[in-house]
């Protein structure tokens, strides 16, 4: 059966995955209220095109940290993807280069930054967790820069791991044949088993609870690379990120994986877009599923989005061939919703394109 969506490659993850690993990408916090949210919020979010404009040329290239991509379309950190497929990060990597686009590698992924870096030319960014050893960080950063990343994704909304009960249940472990390879020769690179999640009692045994403000000037100080602090959802954290350096703003709920009964993403955006006033670029994370969706984000103010889950499940259905489908159908999708809504360029597409159901309706001028 030819696949015509996105959403279509989880059925199939489903299926092919052993359950711990299917559940490990898929679930969310607690209730997975917010799982749920982050998709449904952007159907409470309805267009108004503009039509009888010429769209026989359009623009969906970009340009992000100042690097020339071709669409706002980019890949978020999924940590552990050999466990979705047995070339896991580097065929996710290749398909981020074949599309023109960016990938950010995990800190826990399956392969080291050298490893992704072998693959070939690309923009990528690392995702950053902050370890109780400084000095592990400092080596981490240091050994991305030397593979050529471009930027650094500072992870901010886990000081601890969120619940997640099917990781519980299951008892999750990064299964004994996979190693966190960017911590390989640290020895922190294995997961013990253990009578609950080995992730949660992983990162309580070594990510830095204390992690604060301070840490962000500190790795200003250690790196030149930009650094985009991934998961603030509040105007007044925006503020703070921006006064202590922040070169972009991830707004993001780790994939409703954290704190449940947050808002969806989209919900959270325009907050920090209007706190952020320009000074940096706002981008966005958590339930894109459709070109539509990208459009919105842009609408409310995003520079850019990045996608988790449907690279997960696209890796595991058909390896780099599926993550590759999934960025040219997202592509496909967002290009038409342009089209149809009369925007020929990314800087065509305004607030005037979009309604939200939180909006002032909308009085009529008079004739």
């Amino acid at each position: 059966m030819e696949i015509t969506n996105v959403m279509e490659y989880e059925e199939i993850a489903r299926q092919k995955l052993p359950k711990m690993v299917f559940d490990y990408y898929s679930s969310g916090a607690e209730d997975q209220w917010t799982l749920r949210e982050n998709r449904n919020a952007f159907s409470r979010i309805l267009f108004r095109p503009r039509i009888l404009i010429d769209v026989s040329k359009i623009d969906v290239s970009t340009t992000v940290l100042g690097f020339k991509i071709s669409m706002p379309i980019m890949i978020a950190p999924t940590a552990m993807q050999k466990m979705a497929h047995p070339e896991g990060e580097y065929a996710t990597a290749r398909a981020a280069s074949a599309a023109g686009t960016i990938m950010t590698l995990s800190s826990w992924a399956t392969s080291s930054v050298e490893e992704v870096a072998s693959t070939g030319p690309g923009i990528r960014f690392f995702q950053l967790y902050v370890y109780k050893d400084r000095n592990v960080v400092a080596q981490l950063v240091r050994r991305a820069e030397r593979a050529g990343f471009k930027a650094i994704a500072l992870t901010v909304d886990t000081p601890r791991l969120g619940r997640r009960e099917a990781d519980i249940k299951n008892r999750f472990t990064l299964p004994p044949y996979l190693t966190l390879k960017n911590f390989e020769g640290l020895d922190l690179g294995k997961m013990d088993k253990t009578n609950d999640s080995g992730l949660a009692s992983y990162v309580a045994g070594q990510v830095d609870r204390s992690l604060s403000w301070k840490d962000v000037k500190w790795l200003r100080t250690i790196t030149k690379l930009p650094i985009l602090v991934k998961g603030v959802l509040t105007a007044e954290d925006t503020r703070i990120a921006i006064e202590c350096g922040a070169a972009g703003i991830i707004v993001s709920n780790h994939g409703a994986r954290q704190l449940d009964y947050v808002p969806a993403t989209i919900m959270a955006l325009e907050e920090v877009v209007r706190a952020a006033q320009g000074r940096v670029p706002v981008f966005l994370d958590g339930g894109v599923r459709r070109g539509t969706d990208v459009f919105k984000a842009l609408a409310l103010g995003a520079s850019g989005i990045f996608i988790g889950r449907p690279v997960l499940f696209s890796l595991a259905a058909e390896g780099e061939a599926g993550v590759r489908k999934v960025l040219q159908m997202l592509r496909d999708e967002f290009e038409l919703t342009m089209a149809l809504s009369g925007c020929r360029s990314l800087k065509e597409i305004t607030r005037d394109h979009i309604v939200a159901d939180w909006d002032a309706p909308r009085i009529a001028p008079r004739l």
